[in-house]
């Protein structure tokens, strides 16, 4: 482990020790109700854990996301293909595309339980939505970003198409694609809280309305913990994809993409 590595870590340790004690101090100077300190709410967590209970409403919104996510990334992928490489289909479904993001998904997700019912369906088609977009759009860039010199390399050398697409667009594209992924899959989070928000009788999401509404805020705060975890923990595991497949381009991609339909 080098220096830089170690520095790193120890920032990182030390903004989080300076979170707490602050969070400890405010603590101390407003109610329970209004903000409890963090004694309190990880007692309030072990106490939700007993019987696996927390674990439960974890694992739901965990696979409604990660559902929503492969599902959006399945459709985006071959879309955002085609649109690269077939400029009219690109200018013609560009505006359209561009238009859904001006809807809010709050607003949506209400309209999809309609449609599909109040189970797992709904919350991962809401998570899909929201994750599409920016998988989409990173592919298109990162084809856009291949090399128009590699293409004449490769067609004098008579590499046929797939070669082309395997050997030349596919790790071209990769380190911007990830990035794409990383933000889609942060993104189908939200998209599944939203989707529990509107209705359901478990998920995290559940556990924030159900908290909020009993004026529980120690495990409210125990839900808001537990989806930073599971956002810390997808960021964790998509890295280690990463550097498995793009092991040259590292974790420094730019977050190239943007949504703004929450």
């Amino acid at each position: 482990m080098n220096k830089e590595r170690i520095g790193t870590r120890a920032m990182t340790l030390g903004f989080a020790a300076a979170f707490i004690i602050i969070w400890w101090w405010l603590s101390q100077i407003y109610p329970t109700y209004i903000l409890p300190s963090p004694g309190t709410v990880l007692a309030r967590g072990i106490q939700y854990t007993r019987g696996g209970l927390l674990f439960k409403h974890f694992l739901i919104t965990a696979g409604e996301s990660l559902g929503g996510f492969f599902l959006g990334s399945l459709v985006a992928l071959p879309l955002g293909y085609l649109m690269a490489k077939v400029p009219v289909l690109e200018q013609a479904l560009a505006p359209f595309i561009s238009a859904s993001q001006a809807i809010p998904i709050v607003a949506l997700a209400p309209l999809l339980i309609i449609w599909f019912g109040f189970g797992v369906t709904s919350k991962v088609l809401v998570a899909a939505l929201v994750a599409f977009f920016p998988v989409l759009t990173n592919l298109i860039v990162g084809l856009h970003r291949t090399e128009p010199r590699a293409y004449e390399l490769m067609s004098i050398l008579g590499a046929s198409r797939w070669q082309v697409f395997t050997l030349l667009e596919i790790p071209s594209a990769l380190p911007v694609m990830f990035a794409g992924f990383r933000v889609g899959l942060a993104l189908s989070i939200i998209g599944a809280v939203v989707g529990e928000f509107a209705s359901s009788d478990r998920g995290l999401g559940y556990l924030v309305n159900m908290s909020a509404g009993m004026m529980d805020t120690p495990l409210l705060f125990v839900a808001l913990f537990s989806l930073t975890v599971m956002g810390i923990s997808f960021h964790l595991a998509l890295l280690w994809v990463e550097k498995v497949f793009i092991p040259w381009a590292g974790s420094k991609n730019s977050l190239s993409v943007e949504n703004n339909n929450l």
